[in-house]
């Protein structure tokens, strides 16, 4: 009889037989139970083991990419399985090599505005996880304090809520509050007045949401260290502060150590979700002691060679000449020195013991003292001529208590 039956309808049933045992086996691995998933949705298929060619299942929008944070965020994200919608506003070809920081197909790019509420919305349509970045570090004639920190962070946290995103995550600043003290400008900082009020009004639409208050941030192309290296912050090789940064004490943060926290509260929303969290380095430092450790670093020989520091009150030419930077390049400050900076830059770190930091999220904090020399490296002056054992090196600063 089996003869009788043509050779290709005896292999295709023999194959059939064989992919139904197969599916037997694999079947006998899993649990008598029915597996439930809460939400059928391509976010809740997790696959691989974890890594950047893996689907970790967040879909996370990120708002702010494209800043000196977002870069690092996304990296971060991306080599970890996250598929990545990242939102862009302007030219393309800005947040294309964004791309690079997942696998193919994983980073998605779509255009919105701040002010449109449709073009937010198909940004976060299919999003499990929101992160907002955005923020400005002074006003332009587009934007306000107020239009960015405030109404904007209130409409993405709205939209949000309506969207039934499990997860908003919110960047503000450190040393936010209802009392904000005054150093240089009459009624203190407007960025960290709006940072507050950004605050309030996402954990009024979104009361839920993860709020992070990061200190001063550095790292390469950061809004830190290139600041002080740049030659409209010195005034006739001196450098004006506020009390010649005596009075005033700093606990900067490490950009690394900021992607990686943002990074394990967004794969970790059980037990972060609603909380305040402080982003501080591991030291604090007084000013005055880490301005002249980066000039230590940068010249040779910094006080031989007219480098110091003076009060910023006896330093009328360079009022004149910062007054003159904000009004001739008001979109882009030249060397981002602005009026607000300098009031910020006068404000002590206010650190809450009752407020979780980056270790109670498991994440080993960088020191400057391990990365500053590298980091200040392209700002050496005559580095092309050094050589090896030429100069003593350069003390590390000394720090303050933690209080």
């Amino acid at each position: 009889m089996a003869a009788l039956i043509p050779k290709y309808i005896l292999q295709a049933a023999r194959k059939q037989t064989t992919c139904i045992a197969a599916v037997a086996v694999q079947t006998n691995h899993y649990s008598s139970q029915p597996r439930v998933i809460e939400n059928p949705t391509t976010a809740s298929l997790k696959r691989g083991t974890g890594g950047r060619s893996s689907f970790n299942g967040l879909v996370c929008t990120l708002f702010g990419a494209t800043g000196f944070v977002g870069r690092y965020v996304c990296n971060r994200l991306g080599k970890i399985g996250t598929q990545l919608i990242i939102p862009y506003r302007g030219d393309t070809y800005n947040c294309l090599p964004l791309k690079l920081c997942g696998d193919l197909g994983q980073i998605l790019f779509h255009p919105f505005h701040l002010r449109d509420e449709e073009s937010i919305r198909k940004c976060i349509k299919y999003s499990n996880v929101v992160i907002n970045l955005i923020g400005r570090d002074w006003e332009t004639k587009n934007f306000t304090f107020h239009e960015v920190h405030v109404e904007g962070a209130r409409r993405l946290a709205r939209l949000c809520k309506e969207a039934n995103v499990k997860h908003f995550i919110h960047v503000s600043a450190l040393n936010v509050g209802d009392d904000i003290e005054s150093h240089v400008l009459n009624g203190g900082s407007q960025f960290l007045h709006t940072k507050w009020q950004g605050e309030c009004a996402v954990r009024e639409e979104f009361p839920e949401a993860t709020i992070i208050r990061p200190s001063d941030i550095w790292g390469q192309e950061d809004r830190y260290l290139t600041v002080y290296s740049h030659i409209l912050r010195r005034h006739f090789k001196k450098i004006p502060l506020w009390e010649k940064g005596e009075k005033t004490e700093k606990q900067p943060v490490a950009v690394y150590d900021v992607a990686g926290g943002i990074a394990a509260i967004a794969r970790n929303p059980k037990n972060t979700i609603g909380k305040t969290y402080q982003f501080v380095g591991p030291n604090r430092y007084k000013l005055s002691e880490l301005i002249d450790w980066f000039h230590r670093i940068r010249i040779y020989n910094a006080e031989i060679r007219g480098y110091g520091r003076m009060d910023l009150k006896y330093a009328p030419l360079f009022k004149l000449q910062l007054t003159l930077n904000e009004l001739l390049t008001p979109a882009n400050p030249v060397g981002y020195v602005q009026w607000e900076y300098l009031e910020r830059e006068a404000i002590s770190d206010k650190v809450s013991k009752e407020l979780p930091t980056l270790e109670d999220l498991g994440i080993t904090l960088t020191t400057m003292e391990s990365r500053l020399h590298w980091e200040l490296k392209m700002y050496r002056k005559d580095a092309d001529m050094e050589n090896v054992g030429e100069f003593e090196p350069v003390p590390n600063p000394p720090t303050v208590p933690i209080h």
